[in-house]
């Protein structure tokens, strides 16, 4: 008896262990407090559910990405994640993973090519041109329909980018008198955000409104107003993710809007998504996680 017990306790054991997978994910950024959050929630799924998650940082560059995705299908990972650099230049990747049979999630950044058309390639985030039409819409009400509105652009290789502009320029066009003065590229960075702010201020620009493709470039103008001495009620800003730093900066009356994009919600999908394909299981080729428009009326909601 003791023999057939130690017998069947080893063989969950081993059962177990064999249902431990390996993912691999290459993310275009780690500087980033958006992908931070999404690669926690990676972390946190995957240790729930006990995968091993190896997360590589591309640092912005499409070469190295590459060259990550094609290391980790030569290791033979369970599963791939790909956070795109450039969403233009996936195609190879792609070809990566399923020359190596590899199951292959693109997070966050939809591929712009025919990738989601192959076998085993799936796509988990978020309807982008929708942020950007939330965004603008909320800022046309507070400046009440008319004003002159400056963009701060993401990276510019990034489908992200030109998709929430999109839709800012969409809800932008209702609105005879609301005017687009600027449409500039600060690489979704706080830093590069202040120095084209700062640019745009010495230019003498009148700008009623900010609309930035993220809420770091957000709370980059932000900071070049305040060292500039322009009062924060002066130009009205609004950002995109609702990250921890934008909502404290609406919370002491900076900005003034932000649209609520899941980070949690699409870094866990990615790796249910990634399990499920690794268990042979149907996956929907798009997953969808919604966005929130948030304002100093509901704020509160997303603090807690």
């Amino acid at each position: 008896m003791k023999r057939l017990l130690l017998g069947f306790a080893l063989s969950i054991a081993c059962s177990t262990s064999a249902m431990a997978a390996n993912i691999g994910v290459s993310v275009a950024w780690f500087d980033d407090n958006f992908l931070t959050t999404m690669r926690n929630a990676m972390q946190e799924e995957a240790d729930s559910q006990g995968h091993d998650i190896q997360f590589l940082d591309a640092q912005g560059d499409i070469g190295r990405q590459l060259s990550q995705v094609q290391s980790l299908a030569a290791q033979g990972v369970d599963a791939i994640i790909i956070n795109p650099v450039d969403t233009a230049a996936t195609q190879m990747m792609t070809a990566a993973a399923i020359t190596s049979g590899i199951p292959l999630v693109y997070v966050n950044r939809q591929p712009e090519g025919k990738d989601l058309e192959r076998e085993g390639v799936v796509f988990v985030g978020s309807d982008q041109k929708l942020a950007g039409k939330l965004q603008m819409e909320e800022l046309a009400k507070q400046l009440g329909g008319k004003g002159n509105v400056a963009i701060m652009l993401g990276e510019l290789a990034s489908g992200a980018t030109h998709k929430r502009t999109e839709g800012v320029e969409e809800v932008a066009a209702n609105y005879p008198d609301i005017k687009i003065i600027e449409r500039q590229p600060a690489d979704y960075q706080r830093t590069k955000a202040i120095n084209l702010m700062n640019n745009w201020i010495v230019g003498g620009q009148d700008i009623d409104a900010i609309a930035a493709n993220n809420d770091e470039m957000a709370l980059g103008a932000l900071i070049a107003m305040q060292q500039s001495g322009i009062a924060a009620d002066s130009i009205l800003v609004g950002g995109i993710d609702a990250t921890r730093d934008a909502l404290e900066a609406m919370q002491r009356g900076g900005l003034d809007v932000t649209v609520f994009q899941d980070a949690q919600g699409q870094g866990g999908g990615a790796v249910k998504a990634a399990t499920r394909m690794i268990n042979g299981e149907q996956v929907d080729k798009i997953t969808m996680v919604p966005f929130q428009l948030v304002t100093k009326e509901n704020l509160d909601d997303f603090l807690n």
